[in-house]
């Protein structure tokens, strides 16, 4: 199903991305990678390299014109990944469903459920992720790409 189709459904509504909210999506993005290499819980670092992920997902989301209604919100952002960098990212968007899943179990419902290597798997997944993002906003998006920013 096409984001337009989702859009029609809906589950989407229509945004005019700028180069600002970008540049400022992505200092979020690498502030979220910083801080997750902290020395803190598994669960916390994870938390915040599911919060990296998802904010990559909503510059691609935004960038390709929409913003995700309030209902499910998370879910269909992530779940718009193979839809707008392609279907080889279906098994990527499948690992961020449960992220967020265990995402939500470690910050509602109990701690000790991400561990040492759940973060790092994220972590690197996000910074794979991140180079993605910025690779398809310079072929699609040139306008919106932030001024050559790398991670700090």
């Amino acid at each position: 199903m096409s984001l337009q189709q989702w859009a029609d459904n809906g589950w989407l509504r229509p945004h005019e991305p700028t180069r600002s909210e970008i540049a400022d999506l992505l200092g979020i993005v690498d502030r979220d990678l910083r801080d997750a290499a902290g020395d803190i819980s598994a669960d916390w670092r994870f938390g915040i390299a599911y919060n990296a992920a998802l904010k990559l997902c909503t510059i691609l989301l935004h960038a390709s014109g929409f913003r995700a209604e309030k209902a499910l919100q998370h879910y269909r952002t992530l779940a718009a990944l193979p839809g707008i960098l392609g279907q080889e990212w279906r098994s990527d968007a499948d690992y961020l469903e449960i992220c967020r899943i265990k995402r939500n179990a470690a910050e509602y419902e109990m701690a000790g459920v991400a561990t040492a290597q759940d973060a790092a798997e994220l972590i690197a997944f996000v910074k794979r992720l991140r180079v993605a993002v910025l690779d398809w906003l310079g072929s699609y998006h040139p306008e919106l790409r932030p001024q050559a920013r790398t991670m700090q």
